[in-house]
């Protein structure tokens, strides 16, 4: 789920029909424009292809080409019927040569047949909450059942991008696979050469849907993720979409993981006392007039009882910026802390 609660930006002048920018990690929306409006995809579909590839197979997997995959319509890295060739250099060619004939094939191997697979797609689309996307295939071609929201397509793509995989698949700009023709893939994403940081994501086209793009882009540790859909200045928009990101926000640690909290009384245990910390780090972008509406909410027990196990939630922590929730984390006790054996708490009860 996104966190819609960002400052409205100045007026940013974009030709995009709908378009997004979110932090990829905080997963904040940073400025939305009809980010709802169902439209179709183009090859920006597959995101989804590609992460459903990495999830479910192996790599290293040989792929027997059928002749189904083989002189698909558009974008193509000229398959051969009966050509043997790795799953990794399928998904090279499908996101960097955008290769439709690449995207039969993926869905071929990882779904036993495309049906099967693009069940596949739009059930993990469901899993991810983009409930307003609905596949008809693994590649994009238009299909008037086939269509996609910029809100949604950043849900799967900001998924996509915690897969150290696809990261890397995505940022390279050249690949040479392991055949005889056509072997040599250069990366039809320009952000990764024309914008600071620029390390992916994937570009889409079909007379239907327009010019639709996916790009991000990571300057001093954050992640920026901006679509577009039906813009004719995909790329430049997505530039000025990032610019408007990394020039008005920053990184914040607002909290640290094992974090001191309190302490909190143990009944029962070796130890009186244990530490309560913080569980997880929350970090989050913000701009700076926002700092000061930080606010921190802990809710602790007053005591627990042994025996308790390093790691065990003892409490809840929310930060809220401006009065809205935009986290919500666990409180852990910082150590294992065993029962009293049966003399002592004997002894003890008799004292208390």
């Amino acid at each position: 789920m996104l966190i819609n609660n960002y400052i409205y930006a100045d007026k940013i002048e974009i030709s995009a029909e709908s378009a997004i920018l979110v932090d990829a990690k905080s997963k904040r929306v940073l400025y939305e424009h009809n980010p709802y409006v169902k439209l179709p995809m183009a090859s920006t579909t597959k995101i989804m292809t590609a992460l459903l590839a990495i999830e479910n197979g192996n790599l290293d997997d040989k792929v027997k080409i059928t002749e189904e995959a083989v002189g698909v319509e558009g974008s193509s890295i000229y398959l051969r019927d009966g050509e043997i060739i790795t799953l990794e250099d399928l998904l090279y060619g499908l996101m960097l040569r955008s290769g439709n004939d690449s995207a039969v094939a993926v869905a071929e191997h990882i779904g036993n047949d495309l049906e099967d697979f693009i069940k596949m797609m739009n059930r993990r689309a469901r899993e991810l909450g983009a409930n307003s996307t609905h596949f008809m295939n693994p590649h994009g071609l238009h299909h008037d059942n086939h269509y996609t929201t910029s809100y949604d397509l950043v849900l799967i793509t900001s998924k996509a991008l915690e897969n150290e995989k696809f990261r890397e698949i995505v940022k390279t700009k050249v690949w040479k696979a392991n055949r005889e023709k056509n072997n040599i893939f250069y990366n039809k994403n320009k952000t990764l050469w024309d914008y600071e940081g620029g390390d992916g994501v994937k570009t889409g086209y079909t007379t239907k849907s327009g010019r639709c793009l996916v790009a991000s882009a990571t300057r001093d540790n954050m992640q920026l993720i901006a679509v577009v859909l039906n813009d004719r200045n995909w790329f430049d928009d997505c530039y000025r979409l990032m610019d408007y990101g990394f020039n008005n926000y920053k990184k914040f640690t607002i909290l640290e993981k094992d974090q001191f909290v309190n302490m909190i009384e143990v009944i029962g245990g070796e130890k009186e006392e244990v530490a309560a910390v913080i569980a997880d780090d929350f970090i989050y972008p913000l701009k700076e007039e926002e700092v000061d509406k930080v606010s921190i909410n802990i809710d602790l027990a007053e005591s627990i009882q042994a025996p308790i196990g390093k790691g065990e939630k003892v409490g809840e922590i929310k930060v809220y910026l401006d009065g809205k929730l935009i986290h919500k984390g666990a409180v852990v006790s910082k150590e294992d802390i065993g029962k009293t054996g049966f003399i002592k708490r004997f002894i003890d009860q008799l004292r208390n």
